[in-house]
């Protein structure tokens, strides 16, 4: 893609007229098949505990998951239809999104996630700064005596138009295209090294 073509997409992205996909991964590798299977099982364990990842090193954004009915849902694994509450280390009002899809089998589990209204509140408003045809997916993936993460964002787009965008339309931009695109990378390379055992936890 030339530059002109480049400040044009990014100029619709800014419009609220374009997207974004990207995709953060890690790795580990295992001396064995064994080894590599009890690591698969912790990561799983990882993954599914949400709440968890708000206790990873240095600065990283606090997670907290939701049932469907918008309760506390403490530390058990999410369910399709749960919240989860994203509150980043920024200037910024919290995000919500919701659990779309689950999936695992014996050498792969993942969750995807979309941004979503506050399940609190009785509004339609999408409380998040991407569009609500946005996606995270967290997946992990035992390959042989290797343990993959990764964190896939596809249509990436600013909530900063129409009614969805409630109140939000200025802060939404100025969260998506100033402070995330710094951290996004922080924090999602964070997050798949926690999830490959690169790095653990602070408590």
């Amino acid at each position: 893609m030339g530059i002109i073509e480049k400040v044009v997409k990014q100029v619709k992205i800014l419009g609220g007229k374009g997207t974004k996909d990207k995709v953060y991964s890690s790795k580990s590798e295992y001396p064995g098949k064994e080894a590599a299977l009890r690591a698969f099982e912790r990561s799983k364990a990882k993954l599914f505990n949400v709440n968890k990842w708000s206790d990873l090193p240095g600065l990283t954004s606090t997670f907290e998951l939701y049932t469907s009915s918008g309760k506390p849902a403490g530390d058990r694994e999410p369910q399709k239809g749960d919240y989860i509450r994203i509150m980043l280390p920024l200037p910024a009002p919290e995000n919500w999104v919701v659990v779309t899809d689950i999936r695992q089998n014996n050498e792969m589990a993942q969750f995807t996630v979309s941004p979503s209204r506050d399940p609190r509140e009785g509004g339609e408003d999408i409380e998040h700064f991407f569009i609500d045809e946005a996606t995270s997916t967290f997946k992990i993936t035992l390959n042989g005596q290797t343990l993959y993460a990764y964190e896939i964002g596809k249509n990436e787009g600013i909530n900063n138009q129409g009614t969805d965008a409630g109140k939000r339309e200025l802060i939404n931009t100025l969260v998506a295209e100033g402070g995330w695109i710094f951290f996004q990378k922080i924090q999602w390379r964070q997050l798949t090294d926690y999830l490959v055992h690169k790095i653990e936890a602070k408590s």
